[in-house]
This record gives structure tokens, sequence and C-alpha cells, in this order.
């Protein structure tokens, strides 16, 4: 039965294998999102210090029942978009999860900027937000999800995963995905930047940013150019660094 959108991993080898990629440490706390039946979670709460558990389907309730029981589990009856993250104690080190196709990319890009202790992230997700994630510059699928997601982190594909090993067999193939943060996640202003700059995607950047910034055209030619950058560059030809480099640029001075 299908709950909340959810497909659930029905194999036991992929599941623990999904734990080795993870190469969780005795004294991790990892945060998985999406429990379904518990079957990771059981596996993440023997290998690691601390569990934190986030499931909003209160149907699966009888079925991670014991999971509850475990000593080292605290299981957050949430919509992890809404949970406070930052709150969560202890901190989580690490994201092993398969997350709910529906948030993966904004869970992905909110654990990144709001959990700073995180350092690495092995996540089950649709292989198309793999590639999006992943993708460099110039690419079709190059977009301010893998801007933001490049800036904080190293983003890998470790395997791609065949649709028979979930229950109900999805009708999009799957990826699982390994983040590793190399640095602290883009500062307000930088997000806000790339995300305009992809707002339009046709239009030269310094255009699309004149929408979410009115009177920035002429400062942000400038900035491109003094960067060795094209005027009417695209969003698209920046890679992560640029945009950083960008951002900083345009930072007023104090």
């Amino acid at each position: 039965m299908v709950r909340l959108g959810q497909n659930f991993l029905a194999d036991p080898n992929l599941l623990d294998a999904i734990v080795r990629d993870a190469g969780l440490e005795a004294g991790d706390v990892v945060l998985e999102v999406g429990a379904g039946e518990g079957v990771l979670s059981e596996r993440l709460a023997g290998a690691a210090a601390h569990l934190h558990v986030v499931e909003i389907d209160r149907r699966l309730e009888p079925a991670l029942a014991a999971l509850e029981e475990r000593p080292n589990v605290d299981l957050h009856w949430a919509d992890a978009m809404d949970l406070d993250l930052a709150g969560l104690e202890p901190a989580p080190t690490a994201v092993v999860a398969n997350l709910p196709y529906s948030v993966a990319t904004p869970l992905i890009l909110r654990t990144i900027e709001e959990l700073p202790s995180v350092g690495r992230w092995t996540v089950m997700v649709q292989r198309e937000i793999a590639d999006r994630l992943r993708a460099a510059p110039g690419s079709r699928t190059y977009g301010s999800p893998s801007v933001l997601a490049q800036l904080a982190c190293e983003v890998g594909m470790l395997r791609k995963v065949d649709p028979a090993v979930f229950k109900p067999r999805p009708r999009v193939e799957s990826a699982i995905l390994a983040l590793r943060r190399t640095g602290p996640a883009a500062d307000p202003a930088t997000r806000e930047l790339v995300r305009a700059a992809f707002a339009h995607r046709r239009k030269a950047l310094a255009r699309s940013v004149e929408h979410v910034r009115p009177g920035s055209l002429a400062a942000t030619r400038a900035a491109l150019e003094d960067l060795g950058l094209p005027p009417d560059a695209r969003a698209e030809a920046l890679s992560p660094d640029d945009f950083a480099a960008l951002s900083a640029k345009l930072r007023p001075s104090e």
C-alpha cells in the first residue's frame, strides 16, 4: 500500500549496502527522514550512537513500535520540512535515509543550511534529483539546487537502484546519492542571488537578478566583468565558485 506517496525498500542486501555506504562510526548521530516500516531504521540504530527518525504517517505506528522502544532512538512524528532541525539533541552528524520523493531536494538543502553539524549524507532519491544536484555548469539539469548543494558539499552518485527493490514498484528510477561537506552553507545573500539568477533561465543572469533586486542591473554586469565573465552571461555558465565570488562582489561595503 502506498502511504503518502512513499515507496518502501524491500531488498535486505541494498539496505545493508546503504549502511555500509554511510560509513557510520560509533559516535555518529544519524538523522533519518521517512522511516517507512523501519527496516533501514533498525540497521541504523544498531550502527550509530543515536538515531533521530522523522516520520509523518501515523498509520505506521504499529510497524515502528519496537523501534520507538530502543534507548538510542528518538522518533519524531512530524513533517520534516516543519520540524525544528536545529533543535534536535544530540545534533545529527550524518543524514541517512530513503527520502520521500516530494521533499528530497528542499530537505537536502535545508539540512545543509540548518545542520552545520552534519558532515555527510547518504540518501536514496529519484535519479533525476541525483543528476540535478551533481550537475556541472552548462548542463541542462544544472540549476540553483546544484549550485547551493555544491557550494557546501562534494556531490556524487554511488549507485543506480533498480525499481524492483521497492514495494510498491515506483515509476521512476532511483539512485543513492552521497554528499560530503566541504564548507559552510551559502549565506542568505548568496542563496537569494543564486535563486534569482536561475529564476528566468532564458534571460541573462543580470537581467534575471534585476527582477528580484530592482536597480541592480549595472552593478551585476560590472561585477561579472570584474570576475572575467561576460556581462551578458547566463546563470548556467557560472560555477558554484563563480556565484560565491559574484555574491561577494555585490555585497555592500560596510
